[in-house]
């Protein structure tokens, strides 16, 4: 208990100086983890979101599950995808994870 007091004692005569030397470490990990972790993460979160507005029809792309396809159709929520002769499939637009290139009907 006196060990305590003693403690508490010397932790308010260092005053304002002491409040200030012991938030600095807490100040600099957020803002460590903001511009490592959290600034990154939102950068890749909006290029993602334009990725995805972006997808029109004719676009090759490739689905999550690794498949190729063109896409044939889309709604507002989901992406028709032709993936060979005759064979379709509709998934969700967030299964696209990237946009191949322009089909040869689009460069005439």
């Amino acid at each position: 208990m006196n060990t305590l007091l003693i403690f508490l004692q010397a932790q308010t005569d260092g005053g304002m100086s002491g409040i200030v030397s012991s938030l600095l470490p807490f100040l600099l990990i957020i803002a460590v983890f903001y511009f490592l972790i959290l600034r990154p993460q939102q950068k890749r979160q909006k290029e993602r979101a334009k990725l995805l507005e972006s997808v029109k029809k004719g676009d090759k792309v490739i689905i999550s599950g690794g498949i190729h396809g063109l896409v044939e159709g889309l709604d507002e929520a989901t992406v028709l995808v032709k993936i060979a002769d005759n064979t379709k499939i509709k998934v969700e637009r967030s299964a696209i994870s990237t946009i191949v290139g322009i089909t040869p009907e689009e460069k005439k």
